[in-house]
């Protein structure tokens, strides 16, 4: 973790004794900051993105020291790479989650093979780098759609927690289904629901008071782990 040093208050002299290392000082960080890391846990953020909504998210989730991964669809990402840069600029990860988010498990193997190259594409082409990760929609899956996943190196992710944002959970809601979470697993949210972008500064205590931090999904396992 990197601690950033200010001497707002100090005249110039001391200020310079303390960059010369003769002054000792006791730095205190925030709270949801300080706590070692007794775990981690994946937050996830489907269907963007949007210049509606992916800022406001991107901000929440920097104001709150958390990392995410967002599950874009190919289509938002061909249509918005300003916000996937964003995205990438912020500290998150960027997965695959279909290029128009259709059922796959009711398509051809070429069906499904052109929603997940042409989301791969997309991703790629607004900066967003190679996805290692794949979401299917609605978290549908079959043998057919993790075999064309795997064909591009995409690690299927679906969730342990859903936090039924997407059904109009409330803020409260999102926020008690975040503290189900445990070591490894992941939440499902969204980037559009209003609920789930006032529930950020408090599913960050949540995860702090438990000791908890927000981390990566590793592609070789498919669970959460340190960034």
């Amino acid at each position: 973790m990197r601690t950033a040093w200010h001497f707002p208050a100090m005249g110039s002299a001391v200020a310079a004794a303390a960059v010369a290392g003769t002054l000792t000082f006791t730095v205190e960080e925030a709270p949801a900051h300080a706590a070692v890391c007794a775990g981690y846990v994946g937050l996830t953020f489907d269907d963007g993105p949007s210049n509606d909504h992916t800022p406001a998210l991107l901000d929440a989730l920097r104001q709150n020291g958390l990392r995410a991964t967002m599950f874009n669809e190919g289509q938002y990402a061909a249509a918005y790479p300003a916000q996937v840069r964003a995205e990438v600029n912020a500290g998150m990860w960027v997965g695959n989650h279909s290029y128009t988010h259709p059922h796959l498990t009711q398509l051809s193997q070429s069906q499904i093979d052109s929603e997940i190259s042409r989301t791969q594409q997309a991703v790629a082409g607004a900066g967003g780098g190679i996805a290692q990760l794949f979401r299917p929609p609605y978290g549908e899956t079959n043998a057919t759609v993790q075999g064309v996943a795997a064909k591009y190196g995409l690690t299927q992710v679906i969730w342990d927690v859903d936090s039924q944002d997407w059904n109009g959970a409330s803020t409260d809601a999102i926020v008690q289904a975040s503290a189900r979470l445990t070591n490894g697993q992941i939440i499902l949210m969204h980037e559009w629901p209003p609920n789930t972008l006032a529930a950020i500064p408090r599913i960050a205590q949540t995860l702090a008071n438990k000791g908890l931090c927000a981390g990566r999904i590793s592609p070789q396992t498919g669970r959460a782990v340190a960034p």
